[in-house]
């Protein structure tokens, strides 16, 4: 049996408060639920230092937030303890919908996941952050999607209209649905869960 080190369990259990406060609508709470009842049982740790790109200088500014809230304070908390183990990539498949400056004005990182601090394939655990004033290119994927936002920025579903979750926002998306980004003042941070496995 896999032992998670403990830093990244902090993480894992201080982003289940998080996403369990703020994920409300039915299908995200569905989700959510089967997603962090997959993670009591650990994957297999990756070795190896974590790597950042340019656009992680905007993190600290992202990470500064000032919240109310204790699950997001938590989140943050313990975001900083596993960030120097993040292997932060750029997106390699983007279109004409992708912003001026996009290869340097974003970053994803799997924290657990294909190339994670913990290598699964059953499920995504991952954070993006995005320089002010970026769009990140339209995409769509066949899990369905939860996202907790702890930044200002707008988000699209469809051909919807944009929309601000805002610092503490959660929202579903259903299996291969368009969806975009967009930051504005301030820099985007926001975390995703995706199952890419349906439990038995």
């Amino acid at each position: 049996m896999n032992l998670r080190e403990e830093s990244l369990q902090l993480f894992v259990d201080a982003a289940s408060a998080a996403f369990d406060r703020f994920a409300n609508a039915p299908e995200a709470r569905r989700s959510i639920g089967q997603f962090f009842a997959a993670l009591e049982r650990a994957g297999a740790a990756r070795a190896g230092e974590g790597s950042r790109l340019p656009v992680c200088h905007h993190l600290d500014l992202a990470l500064a937030i000032d919240t109310s809230y204790p699950s997001l304070t938590g989140l943050i908390e313990a975001f900083k303890g596993i960030e120097p183990m993040l292997e932060w990539r750029r997106r390699t498949k983007y279109d004409h919908t992708a912003g001026d400056n996009f290869v340097d004005g974003h970053a994803n990182a799997m924290i657990i996941g294909p190339g994670g601090v913990e290598e699964r394939n059953d499920l995504w655990l991952g954070v993006t952050l995005m320089a002010p004033h970026m769009r990140y290119p339209d995409h769509e994927h066949e899990p369905e999607e939860v996202y907790l936002v702890l930044s200002e920025g707008e988000f699209q579903q469809g051909e919807g209209d944009w929309f601000s979750p805002g610092l503490g926002g959660s929202f579903y998306n259903i299996p291969g649905i368009k969806h975009a980004m967009r930051s504005v003042d301030t820099p985007l941070f926001a975390f995703w869960a995706l199952l890419t496995e349906q439990p038995h």
